[in-house]
């Protein structure tokens, strides 16, 4: 058994032919990762309070048979081709139009009916404190073009960092928006998980994306000041989430990407590495800095849950979780405005995203 309690036995099968495993991750400091090579999913992270106490702080499912038929499928997957969501779900690229999978209808979201967070990825090699994994999604794929070969490496840091590094290369050109997408809950997961309207919450972002009724971008970047989006001086998640905002109400709580300010300093010796965000549980002291290369994070705060079961029976009620999806911006193909997720022969896309864990 690992320090979360998951038998990695229950995550032994084959799918789609291939075999699934869950592998732990370990540092010095006593933290545990746990990731399943399904979906490329991070299942668990154990991280420890202000007392030095262990819990769970990503929302997930215990064996390989619930990942597989969860109702929320996107708990700590990797996600591509393309994070987020494609207006329409089509693109023009290359003077072609390309229609993909319209998963949330009438937009493509997260890469089309059968995304990267269904898909079993290759393990190509594991360390004590780190799993490389790679996935070929070929041409056609969902209907995006062109053979993409991706490769994913998650690394538990001796600092307590749980860092994600990013590669891909292609033979045609391409979209290429890859991001992680784990629900957050630093009170820890519990039998019925809190929600974490009272987590404190600050964004290194003066901007970020407004949407319409169907989560699409509306074009220009807006200003947060002024309102429930400037987390640039710490809030509670809660404070504003239920405001009467458009925004919030065509989010139905946050669901937004914000746009990280580039003229901030690179961090951690990284070249274009920003801080993105800084998210505090008052009560546990833990607190979690997100360090990313993308020019956006994706703030979402559960707003769909249920209250289903997951790791342990424990449940999940809406907003009893948080994302930070580091990514370029939603539907920037057709969004001449925004930073172009495209890929063509010889280039390599890279991305860091780096969630830091420390205690206050």
């Amino acid at each position: 058994m690992t320090k979360s309690g998951l038998d990695p036995k229950k995550f032994e099968s084959v799918v789609d032919g291939k075999k699934t495993a869950l592998y732990v991750l370990e540092n010095s400091k006593g933290m545990e990762v746990c990731v399943c090579n399904y979906g490329g999913t991070i299942v668990s992270i154990m991280a420890p309070d202000k007392n030095g106490k262990f819990a769970d702080v990503v929302l997930g499912y215990d064996s390989i048979e619930v990942l597989t038929h969860a109702p929320e499928p996107t708990f700590g997957t990797a996600i591509g081709r393309y994070g987020n969501r494609i207006a329409d779900a089509k693109f023009l690229l290359g003077g072609k139009v390309y229609n993909v999978g319209m998963s949330q209808k009438p937009n493509s979201l997260h890469g089309g009916f059968k995304g990267f967070h269904f898909k079993v990825w290759d393990v190509l090699e594991v360390t004590k404190q780190s799993i490389r994994i790679g996935y070929l999604s070929v041409d056609g794929e969902e209907g995006f073009p062109g053979n993409l070969k991706c490769e994913i490496t998650y690394t538990l840091t001796d600092d307590n960092a749980v860092r994600i590094d990013y590669s891909a290369t292609t033979d045609k050109l391409t979209l290429c928006n890859l991001t992680n997408h784990s629900y957050f809950n630093l009170a820890g997961v519990q039998p019925t998980t809190p929600l974490v309207n009272d987590h404190l919450l600050t964004m290194n972002a003066d901007r970020f994306i407004p949407i319409n009724s169907v989560c699409i971008p509306v074009g220009a970047r807006a200003e947060v000041e002024g309102t429930p989006f400037d987390f640039r001086t710490p809030h509670k998640i809660g404070e504003r989430i239920d405001a009467d905002d458009v925004q919030i109400k065509n989010g139905a709580g946050y669901d937004h990407c914000f746009c990280i300010n580039q003229d901030s300093p690179d961090q951690l010796g990284i070249a274009g590495l920003k801080l993105a965000a800084i998210a505090e549980d008052p009560e546990s002291g833990r607190v979690m800095t997100t360090y990313t290369t993308e020019p956006g994070v994706q703030l979402y705060t559960a707003n769909w849950l249920t209250g289903f079961a997951g790791i342990g029976g424990c449940k999940f009620p809406a907003r009893s979780g948080f994302c930070l999806e580091a990514q370029h911006h939603p539907d920037s193909p057709n969004q001449p405005s925004f930073e172009q997720a495209t890929l063509a022969p010889g280039e390599t896309y890279r991305q860091v995203t780096i969630y830091a864990f420390s205690t206050k």
